[in-house]
């Protein structure tokens, strides 16, 4: 048996599942955010391991003999997010999340400072990555940041309460911006513009390789009778890319989830950092792959929820599917700033061009529009960077929407695929690299395409339309971008 824990934003997940990959249960415990000021973004790290311990012993109690033929654990999570440690071991702060944009200063400075930041680490700095956090910490902080002995990803302090070692895979690794992507090692001089050295950095390992096992103080907490393995792991984007088989460059993912991700890997990388588009290493071995990532997808529409008071986002989808298209407004999603292609802390959700005939259907409808934009904008300089590929699958909580579904596959004219294991994804991917590492087995083999259980092709009625609209979709965000950027506006929205 095998199990997959995803260190998610707003939850923690679990997912059992045998030697043939079938799929016993799926746990969730629940987590909070806590955003103190504007632009920033912290979880407690106790949280995430409170939180992990809950859902083994949901599995334990409900799966008591397969829990203990539990052979390994395979580790994912939100990308970006720091925990600091002190020479103990002991948390010195709140995490700084993935979604945190308080640094966009430390990444000037940085980039200015250090211009292999964008030549060996392969991406442009922005406040969501881990450097600049850290610099932030320490101009702000100094007193937190002279104990700091240890810096850990989310997923990664997870393996430390379990095994007691510091550890990390290159995938998840790639998106701290200290990682050389190409060598496949911690860069000295990234690291030295921030302070640091290697010494204060986790060992690194290929996603597949075994880090240590769960040491026996934690494993009879935890009522295993035998000696588990905690695997490497990836970051959450590469262990759900994983879940659906997608390690060749003719295929993509396109993520639904708190934020939307465009993930498609590739043999060879050529960055377009400028652009906001992600270089990073793929949680397998001599691989690479592109993201592009937008922060606000699903989470756009639960906060449209938030507004509508006692309307389910189910009944949103359902109002938005008998839209009037001529009254419905443009929507920029970008309510806590935007990554690719813009790489712009400072920029709003903005709904513009109501009328009097605007009503519920029509907000309800340029919510899914603008989303599905801003995907369009991802596709837009992958495709630049040089990716060929040529299917596309959606996973995510987004992915269950089908109207959804039909408004993307017509925004980008693509088809778009559905498997079975959509809503489970970076948790399933990293149970397969638990299985991968106990097994003889291929990478394809193990990691194959789930089966498709339907595709949404692209309605040519409302490509016709919705390509007209993402052209004055575009134009407003740069209309708009003086307005997010002066000094009076950065902590408004605009509607």
């Amino acid at each position: 048996m095998y199990i997959g824990i995803d260190i998610g934003t707003s939850s923690v997940k679990a997912i059992l599942i045998s030697a043939e990959q079938t799929v016993i249960t799926v746990e969730s415990a629940s987590l909070l955010i806590q955003q103190p000021h504007p632009l920033y973004s912290e979880q407690n790290p106790e949280g995430w391991f409170n939180a992990t311990l809950k859902v083994l012993a949901k599995i334990k109690r409900k799966y008591p003999k397969e829990y203990q033929a539990l052979k390994s654990i395979g580790l994912t999570g939100q990308m970006h997010g720091v925990v600091c440690l002190d020479k103990k071991g002991r948390v010195l702060r709140p995490a700084i999340l993935w979604n945190d944009g308080r640094s966009h200063q430390e990444c000037q400075d940085l980039m200015a400072r250090c211009p292999d930041f964008k030549a060996k680490g392969g991406n442009i700095l922005m406040p969501g990555f881990s450097a600049p956090k850290l610099l932030w910490v320490l101009r702000h902080e100094p007193g937190v940041f002279k104990q700091v002995a240890m810096v850990l990803l989310p997923k990664d302090y997870i393996r430390y309460r379990l095994t007691g070692r510091y550890s990390t895979d290159m995938s998840d690794a790639s998106g701290t911006l200290w990682l050389d992507i190409y060598k496949r090692r911690w860069s000295s001089e990234m690291l030295s513009a921030c302070s640091l050295t290697e010494k204060q950095m986790p060992f690194l390992q290929e996603g597949t390789e075994c880090s240590g096992l769960i040491s026996d103080k934690m494993r009879v907490r935890l009522g295993l009778l035998a000696s588990v393995k905690v695997i490497a792991g990836a970051s959450d984007n590469a262990a759900g890319a994983l879940a659906m088989g997608v390690i060749s460059p003719t295929k993509a993912m396109i993520s639904l989830g708190t934020s939307g991700v465009y993930f498609t890997p590739t043999k060879t990388i050529y960055p377009k950092a400028d652009k906001g588009l992600h270089a990073f290493c793929h949680a397998i071995p001599n691989h690479w792959h592109y993201m592009g990532v937008i922060l606000s997808a699903a989470s756009a529409l639960s906060w449209w929820k938030k507004m509508c008071k006692n309307t389910s986002e189910a009944e949103l989808i359902e109002l938005a599917s008998v839209h009037q298209s001529e009254h419905t407004p443009l929507f920029l999603p970008y309510l806590c700033g935007e990554r690719t292609p813009h790489n712009d802390p400072f920029a709003r959700a903005s709904f513009i061009g109501m009328t009097h005939a605007t009503g519920s259907a029509e907000f309800a409808e340029a919510v899914l529009e603008g989303v599905a934009f801003a995907i369009c904008d991802c596709e837009k300089v992958i495709l630049e960077a040089g990716a060929k590929f040529n299917q596309v699958c959606v996973v995510g909580g987004g992915a269950k929407s089908s109207y959804w579904g039909r408004i993307i596959a017509s925004s980008l004219n693509r088809p778009l695929h559905y498997y079975n294991e959509s809503a489970i994804g970076p948790a399933f991917g990293a149970a397969r690299l638990a299985l991968y590492e106990d097994s003889t087995a291929t990478l394809d083999d193990i990691f194959s395409a789930p089966a498709v259980i339907s595709t949404v092709l692209p309605d040519e009625k409302l490509q016709n339309t919705l390509s007209q609209r993402i052209k004055r979709y575009r134009m407003v965000y740069h209309q708009l971008k003086p307005v997010f950027s002066s000094t009076e506006s950065k902590n408004e929205h605009v509607f």
